[in-house]
């Protein structure tokens, strides 16, 4: 595939300051620390009481600005990923472009799940085929509490809120970033994971309700835990032979934070030591189409992340759908 001379320049994420403990929730429901961690990896996770998503992204964009400097008037396109934005219309896009004023920028929101910030890097480093553009951000952001069964153990202990992106600039430094890419979709297995929107009320539907019966996520953990154990390692390792290397060649895999038994699975599978899979699922749970950028951003301020360190990147879940991106900082 055709290589785009850009660079990732800056990072950042922004989480809410609730955070909910295994306890707490056992108060509230049949559960306890020890079946939760011992299932997931989950300690804690933080969730929204006065925010929604466009507080979030705003919080990880105006972080972005201030660190690199940038006018916001310079960036050319926002791109937000995410499955739970505060609304339809305008989009969390339009909401940080009029918050950090990018009156220059175009922006759209993407909906691709837990591979939302994923298939945001593929359909961005697109847009830099332009000759006119030259920064962007992206940002993958989610408040699946609002959209969470809080009386259902199964899904309630799993996911919480957060927001984290990059800021993206063309011929920023030498040298190619984006090495590899592979994105799969499966939408025969999408009712393996589901969160419904809006219901038809029109006059005119025959199915007309004012009901919203299934508006809460929903998700056949045994389908996803099989998909994503058996297709993510393929995804990674044909991601790996687009950039020439191995999985010998990775520094660091950063991948979706949906449940830590599944990352020792896809280590296993790849032939690596779990010390090359760096896990913060234990303080944030599953935040969708925000974990990896999330885990990213920590990753760099830890300075974790060396130049020129490979990273090999992977989101996976609703949709049903995959991606991996290999990347050298």
């Amino acid at each position: 595939m055709a290589l785009i001379l850009l660079k990732i320049t800056k990072t950042a994420h922004y989480t809410p300051s609730k955070v909910i403990s295994n306890d707490d929730l056992a108060q509230i429901m049949d559960t306890n620390d020890e079946w939760i961690s011992s299932r997931t990896g989950i300690k804690r996770r933080h969730v929204v009481t006065d925010e929604d998503t466009t507080d979030l992204v705003v919080n990880v964009a105006e972080d972005l600005l201030k660190q690199s400097q940038v006018d916001p008037e310079d960036i050319n396109f926002i791109v937000v990923a995410t499955a739970s934005a505060s609304e339809a219309v305008p989009t969390a896009a339009a909401c940080v472009q009029k918050a950090i004023g990018a009156k220059n920028a175009f922006v759209f929101d993407l909906n691709a799940a837990c591979s939302g910030f994923i298939y945001g890097l593929s359909v961005v480093r697109g847009l830099f085929a332009n000759p006119n553009y030259n920064k962007g951000i992206l940002i993958g952001a989610e408040v699946l509490s609002k959209y969470t069964d809080w009386e259902d153990r199964t899904t309630a202990v799993l996911f919480g809120d957060g927001a984290g992106g990059v800021l993206l600039e063309k011929n920023a430094e030498p040298g190619e970033m984006f090495l590899g890419e592979d994105l799969l979709s499966m939408g025969d297995l999408g009712d393996k994971i589901t969160m419904a929107g809006t219901q038809n009320n029109s006059p005119f539907s025959a199915g007309a309700t004012k009901d919203n019966p299934g508006k809460y996520v929903t998700m056949d953990g045994r389908a996803v835990y099989t998909f994503a154990t058996r297709n993510v390692p393929k995804s990674i390792n044909r991601a790996l032979e687009q950039a020439n290397l191995t999985a010998d060649d990775v520094d660091l895999f950063v991948l979706h934070q949906a449940n830590a038994r599944i990352v020792e699975v896809i280590a296993k599978k790849l032939h690596q030591p779990i010390e090359k899979f760096p896990m913060n699922i234990s303080e944030y749970g599953n935040t969708s189409a925000a974990s990896v950028p999330i885990l990213l951003d920590e990753l760099n301020a830890a300075g974790k992340i060396k130049p020129g360190s490979v990273i090999a990147l992977a989101g996976f879940g609703g949709g049903l759908t995959l991606g991996s991106e290999i990347i050298r900082f």
